[in-house]
């Protein structure tokens, strides 16, 4: 399900894609173990900004601690 997000978020299917959110979700589905989110998370983390990126990853265990 974490997995699945992060595309859905990639890709646009909601008609805006949102490269933070998609980050968070790939990360989130990574910790728990889907390896193949780690390279999703890579290729997304590459079209995004170093501020981005941290939000993302702030988001995720803001997640973490919460779920």
């Amino acid at each position: 399900m974490l997995f699945e997000r992060g595309l859905y978020w990639a890709s646009g299917r909601s008609g805006v894609v949102n490269l933070v959110a998609a980050h968070k979700w790939f990360n989130l589905a990574a910790l728990k173990g889907r390896a193949d989110a780690i390279c999703m998370r890579r290729e997304v983390a590459e079209m995004m900004s170093d501020a981005e990126v941290a939000t993302a990853q702030r988001e995720a265990r803001a997640w973490m601690i919460s779920n």
